[in-house]
This record gives C-alpha cells, structure tokens and sequence, in this order.
C-alpha cells in the first residue's frame, strides 16, 4: 500500500481474537511502536475497526532471506560478505530485543523468512512483538505453539517453555542453513539425517567442506568454519549452554575469541554405527567464558501518536517518528 505522503507500507492482518479488549491492544502496540532499531522492521501505525487488528509497517523493498538461501538463483549472488553482514545485524536486532531494550522480547518465530532484506541488504527482522512482550528475566509456559517446527528449541517442543535461550535456538539453525544453503528439515547424507545432525557428525570429523554451501566461493575458510561451530553451540540440547546474543555477537566480531567446545544439539539422531560422543577433531578444549553485553538499556521515550476521526467505528493510529 500507498500512504497520502507517497510512503510505501506493508499492512499485516492479524489473527481476530475477540477476547482481548481494544484498550490492552493500544498498550501492547504503542510499546512495540517504542522498539526502534535498524534491523527491526519499524511499525509505523495501526487500524481497529470492530475484531479487525492491522499493522501497518514500513515497506521493506528486497526478498525475505529465504528466498536468498534456498533459491538456487538468488543463491549464487549471495556471496560470504553478503551472508556475514546479514547475520550480523540479525544478532544486532536479537540482541536488542533480548537485553537492550526496556522490555525483554521473546520473538519465538525467528526464522529465514521473518527476516526481510533492503535494498542495501541489511537485515530487518519482522514479526516480532504484541503476545510476545515479557518481563525481565522470565521464563514462560503455555498450553499451545507459536514457531515453525525446525526452528522451535527442544525445550519448547517438549515442555512447551520458552526463554531467550529459545530464539538462541532459532538462530543458531538460521546460521547452519545460511552455511550450507540447505533447509533445516532436508534429509542429507547416506543416513538422510536432518540438517542439524549431519553438520554436527561433519563437524566432529572435521570435514565441514561437505556442509559449505558450493554458491560460497569468496570468504576465509576460517570464517566459515567459525559460523558453523557459533551455529552449533546455538542449537546444543541444554538451553542454559547456548551463548546469549551478546555472547554470539561478540563471537561474530571477533577473529581472536576462544570458542567453548559445543556439547551435543537438540533432536540428534545416533546411527546404529555410531559408539560415543566424544570429539575426533583437534579443538581446542580450553573453555572462555562468555563476555555478556552490560550496557544499560535504552530509556523510552513517550512516542507521540496522532489519532484520525472514527469513520464507522474504525480508529486509525499514525507514529510521529
């Protein structure tokens, strides 16, 4: 859609949901319309008219991600600079939601295609916010899911609780699929193992040049070989082992950081020949301790709002920005 200043938006419908009052959906919107971050998708008003609920954001002009990892076209444009700088300012936004902002934000959907691309190829992670808004320092439980299988963390899937160690999970399976240009649910290898188990088995015998993705024809090695392993110790089956985002994005920036040994991921699958989980490659065993983020979170500020005349009980609600 258009707007009468020539802006272009995206408008996103969202579920009826005739049991939560209009006044708790204002509040819950006007928190997320404080969240402000370049690699967030910026929610600049919304619409209510009756059970109708429509967001309206700004219009993000490029592909989503997946369509860049898994479309054999895309794909071969996508080169490691592109890859590394995506997931760069992917960590940045999770970052920001998970302990840089006033609110601790669980997204619980992260995945490839919530996260869209501008034309410059910064990342903008959408979908993100309203039922998903949480105190500090709480841990969750509900009776029903919210998530795309495959990016869903054990701990969710099992006893359906979630924390930010849960979108941890999410993004350490986006990090393996952005290597190996693979989906998290394709049947590799002889044993047609899941994604996560064949990167692990490759890893451990130290012969991760079957995980890289052949599109990858620039970048170090070493590079790589990084991503893989901070991917892997996103997905470890313990929640309380998995890096925070501060902790991933150090690891990220670093060329010198020691990475910990990744224990073993969530939903492995063991093959009949396989005796022990011990590692077969030359790692270093030395275990650093993560550095965590210690900056203080952004104050809000009071966004002002600015409210158009009911038309047939339907109330429009702009961001002054």
């Amino acid at each position: 859609g258009q707007l009468s200043n020539g802006q272009e938006i995206a408008v996103k419908r969202l579920l009826r949901n005739s049991s939560q009052e209009e006044a708790e959906f204002r509040n819950e919107v006007m928190v997320i319309a404080r969240l402000k971050h370049r690699n967030l998708v910026k929610l600049l008003g919304f619409c209510l008219k009756g059970a109708e609920r429509l967001l309206i954001y700004e219009f993000v002009p490029n592909l989503s991600l997946d369509k860049f990892i898994f479309n054999s076209l895309e794909r071969a444009n996508f080169n490691w600079d592109k890859r590394h700088k995506v997931l760069m300012g992917v960590a940045r936004g999770m970052l920001y939601l998970h302990e840089e902002s006033r609110l601790r934000i669980i997204h619980r959907h992260l995945k490839a295609s919530n996260i869209l691309l501008d034309s410059d190829m910064n990342p903008k992670i959408s979908d993100f916010g309203m039922q998903w808004l949480f105190e500090l320092d709480q841990t969750e439980t509900e009776t029903r899911f919210v998530g795309t299988y495959g990016y869903m963390a054990p701990e969710y899937v099992m006893n359906r609780s979630y924390s930010v160690k849960s979108d941890v999970y999410s993004f350490g399976v986006l990090v393996l699929e952005m290597m190996s240009g693979r989906r998290n649910n394709d049947l590799m290898g002889n044993d047609m193992e899941g994604l996560i188990t064949y990167v692990w088995k490759k890893w451990r015998e130290g012969s991760i040049s079957n995980i890289i993705d052949p599109s990858i024809t620039s970048g170090s090695s070493t590079e790589i070989a990084r991503c893989i392993h901070i991917g892997l110790l996103c997905v470890q089956e313990n929640a309380a082992s998995r890096p925070t985002m501060a902790s991933v994005l150090l690891m990220l920036n670093s060329q010198s950081f020691t990475f910990p040994m990744p224990s073993r991921p969530a939903f492995f699958i063991h093959s009949a020949s396989e005796s022990d989980m011990s590692s077969t490659q030359d790692y270093s065993s030395e275990v650093s301790v993560f550095k965590s983020s210690t900056s203080e979170s952004n104050q809000f500020l009071k966004s002002e709002a600015s409210m158009t005349k009911p038309h047939g009980g339907k109330s429009c609600i702009a961001f002054n920005n």
